[in-house]
């Protein structure tokens, strides 16, 4: 099985759209469903053989997956349950049933994953700065970014430990500007300091702070506000 390493998974690069082609149509659905029914079992073991072949069928999916389209596909499983943006999958005991469910199940999950992934990087090509912005700029464009992208998740049906799908999707966002993804998780981590709960909607002065706190730790410089000459770049964040 294919098993993508902490850095790995914080390292944009690995899940970008336009660094990982995916063509779909009839024909790939038809044989991803196929795949797929070939890994359910004819007999589950349900609650009295603590689901072990449902657990083995969704590893054994996993790795076909990655396999066949890449590790972009890591993510298709990740469910609302888990803080994830998937709602078609849960695990595999409450989502491998007969192999045609399943199957179905399998893709709507996987197309999912693959439309969050491609609106995620429409965000962060909408928010990035651009390459000649100052310090300030910069800084005010962090916290503008960091206070969508948080709310990016949460808009995602993600329940208990949404905040790591947040922090993770902030640490891409910064890697997709061009840092590492190491330094980039570390400055994720200072600037959310255990402030966000599992079930717990921030407030959005929260979320701002957080936003304040991650621009100033990367930039030194506080975020701007209230400048007339800014207002157009006001406009543009206020209507993402």
């Amino acid at each position: 099985m294919i098993r993508l390493t902490a850095e790995e998974i914080r390292n944009w690069d690995e899940f970008a759209p336009d660094r990982h082609a995916f063509a779909w149509d009839e024909d790939e659905d038809a044989r991803l469903r196929a795949l797929v029914r070939a890994w359910v079992p004819p007999v589950l073991s349900g609650a009295a053989g603590w689901w072990q072949i449902e657990h083995w069928c969704q590893s054994q999916v996993d790795a076909a997956l990655q396999e066949r389209y890449g590790t972009w596909a890591w993510g298709w499983s990740w469910c609302h349950r888990d803080g994830g943006p998937v709602g078609s999958w849960v695990d595999g005991p409450r989502s491998v049933t007969t192999p045609d469910e399943t199957a179905a199940r399998v893709v709507a999950a996987l197309l999912e994953w693959r439309d969050w992934l491609e609106r995620t990087a429409q965000r962060f090509a909408d928010l990035a700065p651009p390459p000649d912005a100052t310090p300030e700029d910069r800084s005010r464009h962090v916290e503008r970014a960091c206070v969508r992208l948080v709310t990016h998740a949460l808009d995602s049906g993600a329940e208990g430990g949404w905040y790591g799908q947040a922090s993770i999707v902030l640490g891409w966002y910064l890697t997709s500007t061009g840092m590492d993804p190491s330094e980039a998780a570390r400055a994720v981590q200072h600037a959310i300091g255990g402030r966000f709960e599992s079930w717990v909607t921030p407030e959005r002065t929260l979320i701002e702070s957080v936003g304040e706190d991650l621009a100033v730790g990367l930039t030194g410089h506080a975020p701007y506000r209230d400048h007339p000459e800014r207002a157009a770049l006001e406009d543009l964040h206020d209507r993402r």
